[in-house]
C-alpha cells in the first residue's frame, strides 16, 4: 500500500501541485520600479561619464558662451542703430519745424515789403506843393469786385509849424446807373478832418447794383470856403 502511495507521487498519475510565492504583488512593483530606477540611473552615469571621456562637454559649453557673446553683441549694435534711428528722427523734425518757421517769416517779410513799397510811393507824395499851403495828395480809388469802392486820400500842409487846420473831406463818386448819370456822396456824410502836417484817411463805400464809377473827387472844406480838390478818373 505505501509503495502504490509513493510510486502514483513519482509518476505521471501524481496528483499536480501549485507552487505559490509568499510575496505580495504591489511589493513586487515597488521592488521593480527600484531596479529600473537604478538601471537608469547607471545609464545616465555612463553617458554624462562618456560625454566628459570624449571632450563633448567641454566644447558645448565654450560654443554656448562663445553664442551668448555673439548675442549680446548684437542685441548692442541693435541698441545702437536704434539710438541713431531716432536720433534722425528728431533732426528731421527739428528740421522740418526750422523749414516751416522760415517759410512763415518769408511770408512775412514779403509782406511788410509791399507794405512798405506802398507806404513809401504814398510818402513819396509829401514833397511840397508850391504856391498851396493845404493840398490833396495821393487820392486813390479801386472798384473790388463791381460792389464796393476802396478809396484813400492824403492830405498835408506843406509848410514848417503849420497851424491845426479843422475842416472837412467830401468825398463824391460819379458814373452811370442803368446806363443812365449817377453820382453818390460819402455814405453818412463828410468827414471831420484835423491835423497839423499830414492826415490819411481811408475807407470803403458799398456801391448800388449795376452802378459804374467812373469819377472820384475830394474836396476839403474850412467853413464855407473851398481849401483843396483833386479829381481821378477810373477806367470803365
Amino acid at each position: 500500500m505505501r509503495w502504490k502511495l509513493l510510486r502514483r507521487r513519482l509518476t505521471i498519475s501524481a496528483p499536480r501541485v501549485a507552487v505559490r510565492n509568499a510575496m505580495p504583488w504591489p511589493l513586487r512593483w515597488v521592488l521593480a520600479a527600484v531596479v529600473l530606477g537604478f538601471c537608469a540611473a547607471i545609464s545616465l552615469w555612463a553617458f554624462e561619464l562618456g560625454k566628459s571621456l570624449a571632450g563633448l562637454d567641454t566644447g558645448s559649453k565654450e560654443e554656448l558662451s562663445r553664442l551668448r557673446a555673439e548675442v549680446d553683441q548684437l542685441r548692442q549694435e541693435r541698441a545702437k542703430a536704434q539710438s541713431v534711428l531716432n536720433t534722425s528722427g528728431s533732426l528731421l523734425t527739428t528740421e522740418r519745424a526750422a523749414q516751416e518757421r522760415l517759410a512763415a517769416q518769408v511770408r512775412q517779410l514779403e509782406a511788410e515789403n509791399r507794405a512798405l513799397r506802398d507806404d513809401l510811393g504814398f510818402f513819396e507824395k509829401l514833397m511840397p506843393a508850391s504856391g498851396n499851403t493845404l493840398a490833396i495828395r495821393a487820392l486813390q480809388a479801386e472798384v473790388l469786385g463791381g460792389a464796393q469802392l476802396k478809396w484813400q486820400v492824403l492830405v498835408i500842409q506843406p509848410v514848417r509849424n503849420a497851424p491845426e487846420f479843422r475842416g472837412q473831406l467830401q468825398l463824391t463818386m460819379a458814373g452811370t446807373l442803368d446806363g443812365k448819370p449817377w453820382s453818390m456822396d460819402l455814405p453818412g456824410g463828410a468827414q471831420d478832418l484835423r491835423f497839423r502836417q499830414y492826415r490819411r484817411l481811408e475807407g470803403m463805400v458799398d456801391l448800388p447794383e449795376q452802378a459804374v464809377v467812373q469819377n472820384v473827387s475830394a474836396r476839403v472844406v474850412e467853413g464855407s470856403a473851398t481849401r483843396a480838390v483833386q479829381s481821378i478818373r477810373l477806367g470803365v
